[in-house]
């Protein structure tokens, strides 16, 4: 593992998050696992395990320097742009100029990062574009979130990450006893909290707590129980719904995120001090690494690449792919390739998103260092 500032495993666990999606994106009702929520999930609980760290070392720098609090918060607004904004905004460019549906009829939902709201308050997905949610709810939480670990004393740091916690699955239960539709408890930001709130109480402890409580945490035998119970809790729900033709219930609607946040808890908890053996192979080879660091692009990409539901045959990637398919008549049907076709060119993609916007544009936060 490198120095604290950058853990070296947390590109594999990218690596892994974003696999996760797109390998349930792509397979779609062949996958009967909660593949892509567990993604997303670890998504949440790594961002918010990364931006409390950053926060709370912010704020103890302030403290120490006796600087104003705006000054972190204005440098923390201005990071979080020039990473996420550049290629998020030149593709809703790109896809309102290509006419892609429904990018025209939506794109002050896509430009204002309320995408989630528009799906929560219709009840039904947008297509190619169902994925933006996410990012949506991301750019939500660091709305207020910041203001909370820089201006508040470090002292009610564990009420308030405990209290997102919990209120996160309080009012999943208030929208499941409501009889809500299944996406409004799914990609609302209040319903993400205790993802959220876990990978900050991480990062209190990994900061204020790491000789004890972090290093307890961070022990394998952790690691296995939040497994075990999340593979019980998923064949749970995939019994229930056999056995009661539901797909939605309980289990899924309320459970599902916070055990799965649980299980993420432990899994970065374990990456941060670095695993050895096979999953430190896993976490730090080239591939995994490469993968992780570009694993924004891939996954604002992937769905444009390929959507089960939403990709027509006349598309780009679809008539090349029945061509190759063509020429080598064994590749026909054949899973593994056109999965391998799908990565390949959302690998390229990304790649040039990478170092033609990405990384060039990433350098100049080097202007903006807390």
């Amino acid at each position: 593992m490198k120095q604290e500032t950058y853990f070296t495993q947390l590109d594999g666990i990218r690596f892994l998050a974003v696999g996760l999606v797109l390998i349930d994106h792509w397979l779609a009702e062949r996958n009967v696992l909660p593949l892509g929520v567990l993604g997303v999930t670890m998504f949440f609980v790594l961002s918010g395990f990364l931006i409390t760290r950053i926060l709370i070392q912010s704020k103890l720098k302030d403290d120490a320097v006796g600087r104003s609090h705006w000054f972190s918060v204005k440098q923390f607004i201005i990071r979080r742009s020039i990473r996420i904004f550049p290629i998020y905004f030149l593709t809703i460019f790109v896809l309102y100029a290509l006419d892609v549906p429904p990018v025209r009829e939506t794109v002050w939902w896509c430009l204002t990062y309320t995408t989630n709201i528009y799906i929560a308050t219709k009840e039904h997905w947008m297509g190619t574009i169902d994925h933006l949610w996410s990012l949506a709810v991301e750019e939500q939480y660091y709305l207020v979130f910041p203001y909370l670990i820089l201006f508040l004393p470090t002292k009610h740091y564990l009420k308030v990450l405990f209290s997102m916690i919990i209120l996160s699955v309080i009012i999943r239960i208030i929208l499941f006893l409501n009889g809500n539709e299944w996406m409004v408890q799914y990609v609302l930001m209040p319903t993400c909290l205790d993802s959220f709130g876990l990978g900050g109480l991480l990062a209190y402890y990994f900061t204020f707590k790491k000789e004890t409580v972090f290093k307890e945490i961070s022990t394998t035998k952790y690691l296995i129980a939040s497994f075990i119970l999340l593979i019980s809790l998923m064949f749970f729900v995939r019994q229930y719904q056999l056995s009661s033709n539901q797909v939605h219930h309980f289990g899924n609607l309320v459970l599902e995120r916070f055990i799965g946040s649980l299980f993420c808890f432990f899994l970065i908890a374990k990456a941060v001090t670095g695993y050895d053996g096979i999953m430190k192979f896993i976490l730090e080879n080239p591939v995994s690494s490469y993968l992780g660091r570009i694993s924004y692009g891939l996954y604002l990409y992937h769905n444009f690449v390929y959507n089960v539901y939403h990709t027509p045959n006349t598309s780009i990637v679809m008539k090349v792919l029945h061509k190759i398919q063509s020429i080598v008549p064994s590749l026909s049907q054949n899973l593994s390739f056109e999965l391998l076709y799908f990565l390949g060119i959302t690998v390229f993609l990304a790649t040039l998103s990478w170092y033609l916007i990405e990384k060039p544009v990433n350098n100049m936060k080097k202007y903006f260092t807390y």
